[in-house]
């Protein structure tokens, strides 16, 4: 029934509002000598973020690879330059356009996807859908088929905890997504020439916090599902809304806020800003520090409810084996 009901209106709700590629601001600040002059002129797009008349290009350029603005226009130059942010791909593409309207008055500087790549933009969290995949439908499927065959009944006899369970249980899981993120992450750099700019620890501490948080998932929604077929249905509508609403696909700035508060909720947003803010731009720790602690708050939320979920499943063996070993 939910498959029939529920996804069809969920499409519907995505695509009607969440579909749109076009973005209607752009967070912008004006730096140098004539900085007040030339934001009085901007377009009703260029929402002004800042104006300070002591910034230099160099400021100006911090503040894209921050991911602070979408766009930063340096004054001291004659004509102004706009240093616009190539990472966000359907922002730049709608601050080109514009600025090409406005002629000669402004040069535009496109910094870190200067032709406007595709593949520089979407390589980055395909690493992390395919994580998403892997830790999400391969473990849950592996363990509901544990629970078909009784070895979850097995583990309720013996004393081990339910912790202990869940991390022997991901950690194979964690290993060969981990090979994977390394071989598609290489793939992406060598054949589609996607930059790698930034940490490359950084990246894989990154990349390791989401990979915990979706194998949680798994794992939680392997305690609620009875068979893999049901396991399957429950992950569909975990990796759609991810797919969809993560920005991965439709720019975040596009969605309407009805949305849009879905989209701070789901892992896969948080992967995609890190992942795009380190391999392309070369952002580090302060400037993804938010969507490193987010991650980190589900990882640990999903693993303490991963742990009570399979507590309550094994408690039943347990208690079943405790009054068989009272009785006389």
């Amino acid at each position: 029934m939910a498959m029939l009901i529920v996804l069809p209106i969920l499409l519907l709700i995505i695509f009607g509002y969440a579909a749109n590629f076009s973005v209607s601001s752009l967070d912008t600040a004006v730096l140098g000598p004539h900085a007040q002059v030339v934001a009085d002129q901007l377009p009703d797009l260029f929402t002004i973020t800042e104006v300070d008349e002591s910034g230099g290009a160099e400021a100006a350029q911090d503040l894209l690879k921050d991911g602070k603005d979408s766009v930063a226009i340096f004054t001291g130059s004659t004509p102004p330059t706009a240093y616009v942010d190539g990472s966000s791909l359907f922002a730049a593409q709608t601050a080109v356009a514009a600025f090409n309207q406005l002629g000669d008055r402004i040069t535009v500087d496109i910094l870190y996807n200067p032709d406007l790549t595709t593949a520089w933009v979407l390589v980055p969290p395909l690493t992390g859908l395919i994580l998403m995949f892997i830790g999400t439908v391969v473990t849950e499927i592996g363990l509901v088929r544990e629970r078909e065959r009784g070895t979850l009944e097995q583990l309720a006899v013996m004393p081990i905890r339910p912790s202990a369970v869940i991390v022997g249980k991901i950690t194979p899981y964690f290993v060969l997504a981990s090979v994977d993120m390394v071989v598609v992450t290489l793939l992406g750099i060598f054949l589609f020439d996607v930059p790698f700019n930034g940490n490359a620890v950084l990246f894989a501490l990154g990349a390791a916090i989401f990979l915990f948080v979706v194998l949680g998932l798994g794992v939680f929604i392997s305690t609620a599902s009875q068979n893999a077929g049901q396991a399957i249905q429950m992950a569909i509508f975990v990796l759609l809304p991810q797919v969809l609403l993560s920005g991965m696909i439709f720019p975040l700035d596009a969605v309407p806020w009805g949305v849009r508060w879905i989209s701070y909720l789901l892992p896969l947003t948080y992967y995609t800003m890190i992942s795009v803010g380190i391999m392309v731009r070369g952002a580090g720790i302060v400037a993804l520090w938010i969507p490193f602690v987010v991650l980190t708050c589900m990882a640990l939320v999903v693993f303490v409810g991963s742990i009570l979920r399979f507590r309550r499943e094994l408690a039943p063996g347990r208690r079943d084996v405790a009054n068989a070993t009272e009785t006389p």
